[in-house]
């Protein structure tokens, strides 16, 4: 069970949601399965905060399953727009799936329990920070900290659902004639004023009735991730390299935008075939390989690159309404750890960077740690390392670099939480 394995801690929701999915024929039971996934992780602080106060005692660790039952229980009566007895009877009935026939009766109580005393413990709920808010306690301390004045708004834009962002692949078409033929299809959308590949659609689609998906004409793509090719100053002819690059949304990016001779790396196997598979997609080609970033000597040629993309791994505490599991699988002592294999990463990979050449570092965080933070260490120790400006209307100056934050210049815009810093390496 795909919110189980979650609150256990096991996998993500992007990893095990798409098999799960697989595994269903019917198209509304897809939906419904998305739905109650997304929305039930979405919404997990208040739902568990309901839950403590409706069972006697916790649950042991090994019924997860029956914890993330009364979750989705509770998400449906609250949330959705199912019948109460259909909601309480295919929860219960699910117990019975797992061969825990104890638990019905257990979940038909709590359920009941909600609806009748819902009021009074909704108001319980609005007294405590996590339920309120929506966000894990040290997250909150943590945007508070570092976003006085726009934590409130962070907070607010996780906890909805994130537009769908398309971009062009401008090597087959322009933006405009794209635009044209969505609304043929039916399908409105919005132009961006930043990203210059980007249309946000009024409501999110199957990508199968994007025009063109299949054939490499559109990817989906946050319109804030967009902004890395215009930030890398890329050439023709350039020796690139994306670390961490799958799933190889980015990678795809930096080849639409120039013809460069580009190494996409990654450390995990089987997320490397999703590189493989976006880019056959587009008809593009890279040199895609499996390395650690933090490595070169196992995979680096010796001869220098003219641009780096180092997508860091990180919280992702920007892109939260993508990620809702976040909420539950992210802890504060996660952050340091973090911030060391980023740091790790920069100091790894700078000698691999030609004299001249510029690095992108780029995380999908809004935590100062991760982002300037890890920056500024790294232009400390390194002489030949400076901070390169970036200009720009959108987002907010940083000691070092750039940041946007989860939907400030509106939701038609399709803007998440991203940080850019473009490191030089002197002559």
């Amino acid at each position: 069970m795909v919110v189980a394995d979650i609150l256990r801690g096991r996998s993500s929701l992007s990893a095990l949601l798409p098999p799960a999915l697989a595994r269903l024929g019917d198209a509304r039971d897809r939906g419904l399965l998305q739905e109650l996934a997304y929305g039930t992780l979405r919404h997990q602080p208040r739902l568990a905060f309901l839950a403590r106060q409706l069972l006697q005692k916790p649950l042991k660790e090994r019924d997860q399953d029956i914890q993330a039952l009364i979750l989705l229980g509770l998400y449906q009566l609250r949330e959705m727009r199912v019948p109460e007895h259909a909601a309480l009877s295919a929860t219960a009935d699910a117990a019975r799936e797992f061969g825990k026939e104890w638990a019905v009766s257990l979940i038909n109580a709590v359920l009941r329990n909600y609806q009748r005393g819902a009021d009074a413990l909704n108001a319980k709920a609005a007294d405590d920070q996590a339920a309120q808010l929506g966000h894990p306690v040290w997250l909150l301390k943590r945007l508070r900290e570092d976003w006085p004045e726009h934590w409130r708004g962070i907070v607010a834009h996780g906890n909805q659902s994130p537009p769908l962002t398309l971009r062009v692949n401008l090597r087959r078409g322009d933006v405009a004639s794209y635009h044209a033929r969505l609304a043929k299809a039916d399908i409105e959308s919005s132009l961006n004023p930043h990203a210059a590949a980007a249309l946000t659609l009024d409501r999110a689609v199957d990508v199968d009735l994007l025009p063109g998906f299949r054939e490499g004409d559109a990817s989906v793509q946050d319109a804030a991730a967009q902004l890395v090719p215009g930030l890398m100053n890329l050439e023709p002819g350039q020796r690139v390299l994306d670390a961490c690059a799958a799933p190889g949304g980015k990678t795809g990016h930096l080849l639409e935008a120039a013809d460069v001779d580009l190494l996409a790396l990654d450390i995990d196997a089987q997320r490397t075939e999703r590189i493989r598979e976006n880019l056959d997609r587009l008809r593009l080609h890279a040199d895609i390989r499996v390395g650690d970033a933090a490595a070169p000597d196992t995979w680096w040629d010796g001869k220098p690159f003219d641009r780096i993309l180092l997508d860091a791994p990180c919280s992702g505490s920007g892109v939260i309404r993508r990620h809702p599991d976040i909420k539950v699988l992210r802890r504060a002592a996660d952050i340091p750890s973090l911030a060391e294999r980023q740091g790790r990463l920069l100091n790894a990979l700078w000698p691999t960077l030609a004299p001249g050449g510029e690095l992108l570092y780029v995380t999908c965080s809004v935590l100062n740690a991760e982002n300037s933070a890890v920056t500024e260490a790294f232009l400390a120790h390194h002489d030949d390392a400076e901070a390169r400006p970036i200009d720009a209307e959108w987002g907010h100056a940083q000691p070092v670099g750039r940041q946007t934050l989860p939907g400030e210049h509106g939701d038609d815009w399709g803007m998440d939480g991203f940080y850019f810093a473009r490191l030089r390496k002197r002559a």
